[in-house]
């Protein structure tokens, strides 16, 4: 069994409640410096580690924010983004948990278990688990904010102008057949269906024709047979998935025999650090990923401290990065 409070109390001399005190820095409690002194060494000394659970069960809440993904491949831009936010959490004594969305636990079990503070959801909540979790006090946020979770009908705008940005950077380089890179792994198909989307409103808008979209798998041989049907259509420029699809692109005009951007102009989404080593260096759509997640953290903090203004929405900062790909 581990070292409890019952143990640091004993060493120091003090009561179980003294210690508690001090080691949550409870105010508005008369003890001497000198007690504070000896409790926080012994607990040093001892390797006495509060307790998470029996913090939950005291304040009624934990010091995690839980983050909930569903079944996404995690890449650079996911990692960045819980990396960021653990980061500008943490100043605040917040943890973050990650769940991702794999097998049969129910999400009812897992906010239980952890009581978490708050919950950012990656995805829409069902809205049992959204009314549950709002119920039991916790501060339910989407990767917007929404107070209302968002129609996974509709097409995200963020997703379609991702697309756009793509056409547009390739049209006003003089590029008039486009092809679109899919991505092979089907669970990537929400962002991909919307970004496709974007790239389709983009092209009619500028009467360019409706984009040839060919899966990509992220091995040269497989991405070589893509850029062969692609040329046998005319495509002087491919809008891919994201930049990893892209590298794929690159490598298969490698394979054969073909120059980027003379015979065929690339461009990504992420702006993964990859990308800038690409050859030839990557042109790529980036999606600001730290601003998203100051606004995450910004949002938690707020009603950490009560406040009734919350932050608002900053935009999702989307700007291409010009590269020699295209």
């Amino acid at each position: 069994m581990g070292i409890t409070s019952a143990d640091v109390a004993r060493e120091s001399g003090v009561s179980r409640t003294t210690v508690s005190y001090v080691l949550t820095g409870r105010d508005g409690v008369h003890i001497s410096e000198e007690t504070r002194r000896r409790v926080r060494e012994t607990a040093v000394r001892l390797g006495y580690a509060p307790s998470a659970a029996a913090r939950a069960l005291r304040t009624g809440r934990s010091d995690l924010v839980l983050c909930i993904l569903p079944d996404w491949p995690v890449g650079p831009v996911i990692e960045t983004l819980l990396d960021e936010l653990a980061d500008e959490l943490s100043g605040r004594g917040l943890s973050v948990l990650v769940h991702h969305g794999r097998g049969q636990r129910s999400l009812t079990d897992l906010w239980r278990a952890v009581t978490p503070r708050a919950v950012i959801g990656f995805a829409p909540f069902a809205e049992e688990d959204l009314h549950a979790m709002r119920q039991a006090g916790i501060q339910v946020l989407g990767t917007r904010g929404e107070e209302h979770q968002p129609d996974p009908a509709l097409p995200s705008e963020t997703q379609l102008e991702i697309g756009a940005l793509q056409v547009r950077h390739l049209a006003a380089r003089g590029r008039r057949r486009l092809g679109y890179a899919w991505p092979a792994d089907p669970r990537l198909e929400v962002f991909a269906r919307d970004r496709l989307l974007g790239v389709r409103r983009a092209c009619a808008a500028l009467g360019l024709p409706d984009p040839v979209v060919l899966p990509v798998a992220l091995d040269a041989p497989a991405a070589a047979t893509s850029v062969r049907r692609w040329r046998g259509q005319g495509v002087d420029a491919v809008a891919a998935y994201n930049d990893d699809v892209a590298l794929a692109v690159l490598a298969g005009l490698r394979a054969e025999g073909l120059s980027c951007p003379e015979d065929c102009g690339v461009v990504g989404v992420d702006d993964i650090p990859a990308a800038r080593l690409a050859a030839p260096p990557l042109t790529t759509v980036s999606q600001s990923i730290e601003l998203q997640a100051r606004f995450l953290a910004a949002l938690v903090l707020a009603d950490l401290d009560g406040s009734a203004e919350k932050p608002g929405h900053p935009g999702h900062g989307l700007h291409l990065v010009e590269r020699e790909s295209a």
